[in-house]
């Protein structure tokens, strides 16, 4: 693999940490807060593949909403207003891995563009990337929004490479969702999956060129 002219980040789960609402969960529904954080991440990538598949385009935010509600009645969790309302507040502004800010300050620092390229809407994009602080850090933050689908539509791929001017062969993909990561190569990116949970391989008939375990796995493809 070349050394690429542009690395495009995956948001949540590869960047922001998604699971780390189940902190909070648990205060609020103790004993339950890691099984629903689970549920809640798993249906609301369900969502997105269903209403990119029917053409029935709702933005992320709204779509994350739905989910929390669909897995708090399905576990039968009391969800009040009040409790959907702090659940919310810390999706919105969810922490960032602690080697990224050091990845991407190296990436910079090397003349190596780099941007968001996510299923999050622009608003919430914009808020989690002003909490972590990194909006010095990248050039772009690309919302499939404008694209009114979610991945693993090839017109989302091909938007981040448009944003820039490259082709695939000079770009660099990184998710920590393996099925994105798998999408990605089925467009023609190189991508590096970085499999944070020490999960199998999806059987999609297809691998990315990388597996690692962090994002510092980024700088040993350099």
């Amino acid at each position: 693999m070349s050394t690429p002219k542009l690395v495009l980040f995956d948001a949540y789960g590869t960047l922001f940490d998604v699971y780390s609402v189940s902190s909070t969960a648990e205060q609020i529904f103790p004993g339950q807060g890691a099984r629903l954080s689970v549920l809640w991440r798993d249906k609301q990538i369900e969502y997105t593949r269903l209403r990119a598949m029917a053409g029935r385009y709702k933005p992320f935010w709204e779509i994350t909403v739905d989910a929390l509600q669909y897995s708090c009645e399905a576990l039968k969790l009391n969800l009040t207003d009040e409790r959907q309302h702090t659940l919310l507040n810390v999706y919105s502004s969810l922490p960032a891995y602690p080697e990224n800010r050091a990845v991407l300050q190296d990436l910079k620092d090397r003349g190596i563009k780099t941007a968001i390229l996510s299923n999050g809407n622009s608003e919430m994009l914009n808020v989690a990337v002003r909490s972590a602080n990194f909006h010095n850090l990248l050039d772009a933050v690309l919302s499939v929004e404008s694209l009114q689908t979610f991945k693993v539509h090839a017109s989302v791929y091909q938007m981040g490479l448009d944003h820039f001017g490259v082709n695939a062969s000079q770009a660099l993909f990184v998710s920590s969702n393996c099925w994105d990561a798998c999408g990605a190569s089925w467009f023609g990116l190189p991508t590096l999956w970085v499999n944070r949970a020490n999960l199998p391989l999806d059987r999609l008939d297809v691998s990315p060129a990388a597996i690692g375990r962090d994002l510092n796995d980024v700088m040993s493809l350099l």
